[in-house]
C-alpha cells in the first residue's frame, strides 16, 4: 500500500466527491475510482457507500481515514527524522483560515517560514473562520488560525497570535436605522445581522440574555466580510472582530457603537491537534510564532 494511495482517499473523505476530490489530486476520476476499489480489495472491506447521488464512509471507512491520517503524519516524522543530517526539512502542511487571517496573521508568518524551510510547501485554503477548529478536529488540515472558544477540546493546541475586540457595527450613512440608535437603544427593535454560529454568535446570543433582550435577526450569514457589507448598505447592526473591519474596504461605511458591556474580545492564534505537533514540519511552523 503506497502514500499515493493514502492520499487520494483521504482527498476523497475530505470531499465525497470524486469529481472534485480527483480534480483536486490532479487526476482523471476513473483512475481515483480505481485506486479507492483496489485499496477496498485489499482490505477485504468497503471503504464507501456510493450511488448516483451521493458518497458516504462506511464504519470501516472511518477506521482506516484514522489510519491513513496517523500513517501519513508519521510517514512526514520518520522520513524528517532521516533527513536531520541535512538540515532541511521537506514535505506539506495544510492550512485553513479566513480570508481575513491570510493577510492579518499569515503573510507574516510564511514570510519568514519560507526563508528558513523552502522546502516545505504550503497548502492553503481560505473560508468561513467559524468551520475553521473543526477542519483541524476532523484532521482535513493540519493548523488553523481562528478565535479561541470559551472551552476548547483536550486533544488540540492553541498558540496565541493577537487580541481582537468583538464590536457592534452601525452604518455610517444616515437612514431610519441609525435615528433608532440614537440616544438609548432599545435593542428589542433593532434588527441585527449575525453569524450563523462560532464563538461571535454564542457570545452575541449571551450577551442579549444578560440584557434579558430577545434579539430581531434580519439576517444570519456565513462569514464576517459579509455581515460588514450588509451592514455598511443599512440592513442593521452587526457584531464583527474589529480586526475584520480594520482589514475591510468598507470600514469608511460603518461606525462601531459604544455599547456597554462591551462582548468579550477575540483571543486569535494557532491551531493543531496536540499529537500533529510531534510531525517536525508542523513544529517547525507552530514555533515560527513566538
Amino acid at each position: 500500500m503506497d502514500l499515493r494511495s493514502l492520499k487520494l482517499f483521504l482527498s476523497l473523505c475530505e470531499t465525497l466527491h470524486f469529481g472534485r476530490a480527483s480534480e483536486a489530486c490532479h487526476i482523471s476520476a476513473s483512475a481515483l475510482t480505481r485506486t479507492i476499489r483496489q485499496l477496498e480489495e485489499s482490505l477485504g472491506v468497503q471503504l464507501f457507500e456510493r450511488d448516483n447521488r451521493r458518497v458516504s464512509l462506511t464504519q470501516e471507512g472511518e477506521k482506516f481515514q484514522s489510519y491513513a491520517q496517523d500513517a501519513l503524519m508519521q510517514w512526514d516524522v520518520i522520513r524528517n527524522d532521516l533527513l536531520q543530517e541535512a538540515q532541511e526539512l521537506q514535505g506539506e502542511i495544510s492550512v485553513y483560515c479566513s480570508v481575513t487571517a491570510s493577510y492579518s496573521f499569515l503573510y507574516e508568518i510564511l514570510s519568514e517560514f519560507r526563508q528558513q524551510h523552502p522546502r516545505i510547501e504550503i497548502k492553503l485554503h481560505t473560508g468561513d473562520a467559524e468551520n475553521a477548529i473543526q477542519h483541524v478536529l476532523n484532521q482535513t488540515e493540519d493548523i488553523t488560525i481562528a478565535a479561541r472558544p470559551d472551552s476548547m477540546p483536550a486533544t488540540l493546541a492553541f498558540k496565541h497570535i493577537a487580541t481582537s475586540p468583538l464590536v457592534f457595527i452601525a452604518p455610517e450613512q444616515e437612514s431610519p436605522l441609525n435615528e433608532l440608535l440614537r440616544g438609548e437603544i432599545d435593542w428589542a427593535e433593532i434588527p441585527m445581522i449575525l453569524s450563523e454560529e462560532g464563538v461571535a454568535r454564542k457570545r452575541t446570543d449571551r450577551w442579549f440574555k444578560q440584557q434579558d433582550v430577545k434579539p430581531l435577526i434580519y439576517a444570519q450569514v456565513a462569514g464576517n466580510e459579509a455581515i460588514v457589507s450588509m451592514v455598511s448598505l443599512g440592513f442593521g447592526v452587526g457584531v464583527v472582530p474589529k480586526i475584520v473591519l480594520d482589514n475591510s474596504p468598507l470600514a469608511g461605511k460603518v461606525r462601531i457603537l459604544d455599547v456597554e458591556p462591551q462582548l468579550k474580545a477575540y483571543d486569535v492564534g494557532l491551531f493543531a491537534l496536540k499529537k500533529k505537533l510531534q510531525s517536525p514540519l508542523i513544529e517547525a511552523f507552530w514555533s515560527q510564532v513566538r
